[in-house]
């Protein structure tokens, strides 16, 4: 409460501390301000005419003072019953005008109200919170394959189209690999479709602790075959990663008696990179020549990387 004049702020302590609420008393604007940076209070009751700062401007200098989300009821004491004063009350960040000397009942009902408006609002608050959160989540999860929980093609495409034209802006090259898990389907048929699943995880695990940049990222881009997007990468950084991937995919030791290569899980990996030229149609020729190198890898007898060279074209 910030009242000047003591009988006044006595008589309404009184009439608080009868409905179980303690009052902080300031006896001028600035103290009030002062207390109210301290004691964070639940609800202001402010006086209008006082010496120095009245109280439309404590008012005014309160809501400045509340950070986003915040709001602390503000109940306007006053004499005055003029139309222009409640209207300025309510301009400057008040909620609502007691007219003195103030009624008991009054003042507790509209206290009780203040309170009321206060539980609601904070419970909107959190119930938006939570919704905002939930929210997130669903966008976080929207953008995850739901067997791996590395990156979705959906993701893929986003984070590949918003690479390209960064890298088209700062003429840095963009490296792209497609990895392709060596005999699966033979894996699956042999195993079954639960031990195929456990292994795809595994590799997309390997794959991702592999890279080292947060700006990278692995995908699943459809089946056993996964999708890397490497920003400002040349094609000699995408075969260093490629070979760093292959070789860690091969050490996780997987058996594959199914395979015509070494007897475990291996991949196959075609590497390209391009600095992007104007347009967003190159990024489908980079993935194309990333595939290109992909086939020729296979052909060439799997567990091995191979380049691919982007044409670019008009």
């Amino acid at each position: 409460m910030i009242e000047d004049t003591l009988t006044s702020a006595t008589l309404v302590s009184h009439q608080l501390r009868k409905i179980g609420i303690e009052p902080i008393l300031a006896r001028d604007g600035e103290k009030g301000i002062e207390l109210f940076k301290q004691e964070r209070p639940d609800l202001i009751l402010l006086d209008i005419i006082m010496p120095g700062m009245d109280g439309f401007e404590v008012a005014r200098r309160i809501r400045q003072l509340e950070q986003a989300g915040e709001w602390t009821p503000i109940i306007f004491l006053t004499a005055r019953t003029g139309d222009a004063d409640l209207e300025k009350g309510i301009s400057v960040g008040g909620d609502d005008y007691l007219i003195k000397p103030v009624s008991e009942t009054v003042l507790a009902a509209k206290v009780r109200a203040m309170q009321r408006i206060a539980q609601m609002r904070y419970s909107l608050l959190v119930l938006t919170r939570k919704l905002d959160e939930a929210n997130q989540e669903l966008t976080r999860l929207s953008s995850l394959d739901g067997l791996t929980a590395i990156s979705n093609r959906r993701q893929f495409d986003e984070t590949l189209l918003r690479e390209w034209r960064r890298a088209n802006r700062q003429g840095k090259p963009m490296g792209m690999l497609l990895c392709d898990v060596d005999f699966f389907k033979q894996f699956n048929d042999g195993y079954g479709h639960q031990v195929g699943d456990e292994c795809l995880k595994a590799v997309a695990r390997t794959l991702q602790q592999t890279l080292r940049r947060p700006s990278d990222l692995v995908a699943r881009y459809g089946g056993e075959e996964f999708a890397v997007i490497l920003p400002d990468t040349d094609i000699t950084g995408a075969l260093l990663v490629a070979e760093s991937m292959r070789a860690a995919v091969e050490n996780l030791r997987i058996t594959h008696r199914f395979s015509r290569a070494n007897g475990v899980v291996t991949i196959s990996i075609g590497a390209a990179a391009v600095i992007p030229g104007r347009g967003d149609a190159g990024s489908v020729r980079l993935i194309k020549a990333a595939d290109d190198a992909l086939y020729q890898a296979k052909q060439a007898g799997r567990n091995r990387i191979a380049a691919g060279a982007v044409a670019m074209g008009g």
